[in-house]
């Protein structure tokens, strides 16, 4: 499904800049149960995304810093968008180092797979999110320590501090 929409910003402490998403096409995926979704901008730049109730029986689509940057976007500038079913096992890439570590230690591996989706998904977004292949590894490592150590009971704040006592 494709529309086009201009980035907007809520009026919300959680959520600032999106794009609203046409009740049409919300309903065509929220018919199918379907939530998670690959959205690609301007035919160049793909996110794995979830459709977002407003609360008032629409839906929006969270657009980052770092996407608005990329399309050398603002508000108020009309973003071409396709979306199509996110069909990955996780909602979003798994980055190879996290699947290594995965395969390899099963302990880590069930405390992750204990969580949430939602904190899968965080923890993935926190692996994937640098560039270098060794800071991935390095991410992905302490993070499967920290679950092993707190044998799976996730808490953000605590795993920021981790990162920062656990430094190699």
């Amino acid at each position: 499904m494709e529309f086009t929409q201009q980035i907007a910003i809520l009026d919300s402490n959680v959520w600032s800049y999106h794009l609203p998403v046409p009740i049409a096409v919300s309903n065509h995926f929220l018919e199918q149960k379907i939530k998670r979704l690959i959205a690609t901008f301007n035919k160049e730049i793909e996110l794995h995304c979830a459709l977002m109730p407003k609360g008032d029986g629409s839906y929006f689509i969270n657009i980052n810093k770092e996407i608005r940057k990329k399309l050398g976007s603002f508000v108020g500038d009309e973003i071409h968008i396709h979306l199509r079913e996110d069909t990955s096992k996780y909602g979003m890439p798994l980055p190879e180092e996290m699947e290594a570590l995965l395969e390899i230690d099963e302990e880590g591996n069930n405390y992750f797979h204990a969580l949430t989706p939602g904190k899968q998904r965080s923890l993935l977004y926190m692996v994937g999110k640098p560039k270098n292949s060794d800071t991935r590894l390095k991410k992905a490592l302490a993070i499967i320590d920290y679950l092993k150590y707190v044998k799976g009971k996730l808490d953000f704040k605590e795993l920021n501090q981790w990162f920062k006592e656990h430094k190699e």
